[in-house]
């Protein structure tokens, strides 16, 4: 599955990461396989969706979560 698949409420893990230019900037803010995520909410029109992961929230495109894999842990 694709972080852009996910609701509101799942916690995932990231599994893997596809190649592109935003692939190191995603790792940098803490992206990194093995992270466990949880999905917050999404916007009235589902893009951007909120995130939070480690010590933080994020919001994020679709079109960038659709380039993170994920397995739902819970």
């Amino acid at each position: 599955m694709k972080l852009d698949e996910t609701k509101t409420g799942m916690t995932v893990r990231i599994d893997s990461l596809d190649e592109s230019r935003l692939k190191q900037r995603l790792m940098t803010m803490g992206l990194i396989p093995g992270t466990r995520v949880e999905i917050l909410n999404s916007a009235p029109m589902g893009d951007p969706i909120a995130l939070r992961l480690r010590s933080y929230n994020l919001a994020m495109r679709k079109d960038d979560a659709a380039k993170i894999h994920v397995t739902q842990i819970s």
